[in-house]
């Protein structure tokens, strides 16, 4: 085996997918890219690690509230651009033409062209670590969208994209919440 750098073994347990994170400072919506996401347990709490540098970070520890939105691989492109600019100077929407859908719950808007959205309420922020809690309150998914796959962050710049799905559902049924 070849050895790896402690400060590389991120890239060896970067989160799952990669997900594109609305907020609303009063006035303007944003979109942040988040790639350390994490579900804390089969209630609907989540995770996400943010801080000071994301411009949408004032907004979500004001407003404590956001919607997360999981894109497909054909979105990549887009996903990666809302990354690599700020929500100080741009309006990610308009650049990256993404349709902005009210929300039911929170003032932040989903994202049209996503898979799926998550409305959310921040229950906690880790200073120490950056976490930010979340519990979704309202969710959707677009069943007639074509292309499901989401992608994974490696870390390094590079991603991975979902592949087949296996399953093992009746092996695990003790293990599983009721309903899933």
């Amino acid at each position: 085996m070849r050895q790896l750098k402690p400060s590389k073994t991120f890239t060896l347990m970067e989160s799952g997918p990669v997900v594109l994170v609305t907020t609303r400072d009063g006035q303007k919506d944003n979109i942040m890219t988040i790639s350390w996401t994490m579900v804390v347990d089969f209630t609907p709490i989540f995770a996400i690690v943010t801080g000071e540098w994301n411009h949408s970070f004032a907004a979500l520890r004001k407003n404590r509230e956001c919607v997360i939105a999981i894109p497909t691989v054909d979105m990549l492109d887009k996903v990666v651009g809302i990354g690599t600019c700020s929500g100080a100077e741009t309006d990610k929407f308009a650049k990256f033409k993404l349709t902005p859908v009210p929300a039911k719950v929170v003032t932040p808007p989903l994202i049209k062209e996503c898979l799926a959205n998550i409305e959310c309420k921040v229950i906690d922020i880790v200073k120490k670590h950056n976490i930010v809690v979340l519990e979704a309150v309202a969710a959707y998914i677009d069943t007639a969208r074509k292309e499901k796959r989401t992608v994974h962050a490696v870390g390094d710049g590079t991603f991975i994209v979902d592949g087949r799905k296996i399953d093992r559902r009746k092996m695990m049924a003790s293990k599983l919440p009721y309903g899933v």
